[in-house]
């Protein structure tokens, strides 16, 4: 503090220094004798800089723990981690996920949900804070049985608390109520919060394709850090299985790494089922690294812990704590993109399930990091090919309806939808997206989606009101593979916020009867921006 308020005050007297030297001259100057020469001299314009486009977006990551009571069983612990997004003083809002660790046998059990969070400084670092979110999600020892912990899979929560900032990062304490609809989770508890806070620049979501200035790459440079995004599909062997389930399966993981140094990252990793069992599903974050041993050839090694699994009496993760290391031999296929195969060995410390994993990932690199290069290429190219990249981050309410399963017309499914779309140029864009039910279907909570695919859209100038879209993504549900196409369109409601509406099919592909099929709809909201890459 004592540092920031010194460089502040030097800033201050800079900035006075300046503006008397400047005032200075614009007196002596009016004082002068008139010269026509010099009067020209005078006039000439000169160029002014331009104002940035970019603006710091600040934010929290919280990581949470609780002991949530159960009726007539053991209380299910869970960790949860929400990222939010300050959308004004003091409020926050975004989603996140939960999953156990310790305590009885709910390996498997996963929620998800959407986030408002308000805080207030009370005195110093001291700090109020209150919570509500609403979301789905579902889990037990057995599918029975998740009936009676999860009842119809949506879920409240509602909590206040108190808060105390050190250097940093934060610390708090909050008393929370959680409720499942029609299940044996309705009470009061108490909960442990750990507070992150983040910053990034961001643009405008028209801007996309735009340059960035020497100036505001700059400004980007300063803060500029290597990521990645992850596609990988991985085969998963068990090994002497003590659970119903005997046969291997195989998940789809979608994981984001951030790094610290140029071979030292963090990441986050979440994965489904998609064949064999598909509703197994997992959530692993941990710490990686990247050694370069040849020209386009890099080794990695990760170590994660988490939560996942299955219903215990099918797949033994116990408690649901999960430890998973991990290496991988990637090759670089050119400036965004890598492939790697990887071989992993995933176990349940308070289960029986070991597991060997492989299987094969691609990679894209936002802000690429080659190999002959010891720092980020943020720090290395040069200003010109910096471009702000169109940004979309949509939640919606999305309904299943004509919905039919095994040729039988099915209840429609209610689902909470998040969706991401990063533009690659005026007309295209690449959705995520993933959603969980809030309602039960076939009688059991849990369903979810989650697709990757391609879109394409009208081109957006500024000042443009509508922007219609189509799309085609493919992924998994809880019966296995699925597709889903469909048109929509964003009304824009300000500079950064559109209403998002989305009609479609969703389709599974024919087994024996057993294909699954329904239309939908989607309305919510989609978050604007663009963020500067190349």
């Amino acid at each position: 503090m004592a540092l920031a308020a010194t460089l502040a005050l030097s800033t201050l007297q800079a900035a006075a220094q300046v503006t008397a030297q400047v005032t200075a001259q614009m007196t002596a100057q009016v004082s002068a004798p008139a010269d026509p020469a010099s009067a020209a001299a005078g006039n000439t314009a000169q160029p002014q800089a331009q104002p940035s486009r970019l603006r710091r977006a600040e934010g929290l990551v919280l990581l949470d723990y609780q002991a949530v009571p159960v009726r007539g069983g053991p209380s299910l612990d869970l960790m949860g981690l929400h990222v939010l997004s300050k959308a004004a003083d003091g409020l926050y809002l975004g989603m996140g996920a939960y999953g156990p660790l310790f305590k009885g046998e709910y390996g498997g059990f996963m929620a998800f949900d959407v986030t408002a969070h308000l805080q207030r400084q009370v005195w110093g670092p001291l700090f109020a804070d209150a919570s509500l979110s609403a979301g789905g999600g579902g889990g037990g020892k057995s599918t029975q049985q998740s009936v009676v912990l999860s009842g119809t899979g949506g879920f409240m929560r509602a909590s206040v608390g108190l808060g105390y900032e050190f250097t940093g990062f934060a610390l708090g304490l909050n008393l929370v109520r959680t409720k499942f609809r029609g299940s044996a989770i309705d009470g009061n508890h108490w909960g442990v919060v750990v507070q992150l806070p983040f910053s990034t620049l961001i643009g405008p979501y028209a801007g996309h394709g735009a340059r960035l200035s020497d100036a505001e790459a700059d400004e980007f440079r300063a803060s500029a850090s290597e990521s990645t995004w992850t596609l990988g599909l991985t085969h998963v062997a068990q090994i002497h299985p003590q659970g119903s389930y005997q046969g291997s399966f195989e998940i789809a993981d979608f994981q984001f790494s951030q790094f610290m140094a140029p071979s030292l990252y963090w990441y986050a990793s979440l994965g489904v089922g998609y064949r064999g069992i598909p509703l197994y599903n997992q959530m692993v974050g941990g710490l990686g690294y990247r050694l370069h041993v040849a020209p386009r050839l890099n080794l990695q090694a990760q170590f994660g812990v988490g939560s996942g699994g299955y219903a215990p009496e099918k797949i033994d993760t116990g408690a649901g704590l999960l430890i998973y290391p991990k290496v991988s031999a990637e090759y670089e296929l050119g400036r965004h993109f890598s492939a790697s195969l990887d071989v992993g060995y995933l176990a349940a410390p308070k289960g029986s399930s070991r597991n060997a994993t492989w299987g094969a990932s691609l990679h894209y690199h936002p802000n690429y990091h080659p190999h002959d290069h010891p720092q980020p290429r943020a720090a290395v190219e040069s200003s010109d090919a910096l471009q702000l990249k169109g940004q979309r981050l949509s939640v919606f309410q999305q309904t299943e309806f004509h919905t039919r399963y095994r040729d039988l017309d099915r209840a429609p499914i209610r689902m909470l939808s998040v969706q991401l779309d990063r533009v690659v140029s005026p007309h295209v864009y690449v959705p995520l997206q993933g959603s969980i039910a809030y309602v039960a279907y076939l009688g059991y909570p849990g369903y979810g989606e989650i697709l990757g695919g391609l879109g394409l859209q009208t081109a957006h100038e500024p000042g443009d009101r509508l922007q219609l879209f189509g799309q085609f993504l493919a992924g998994a549900n809880v019966h296995g593979l699925i597709a889903k196409a469909g048109v929509g369109l964003n009304v824009a409601l300000s500079e950064g916020v559109a209403l998002h509406a989305t009609v479609g099919r969703t389709q599974g592909p024919a087994s024996g009867g057993r294909n699954f099929h329904s239309d939908y709809a989607g309305l919510g909201l989609s978050y604007l921006f663009s963020t500067p890459g190349w």
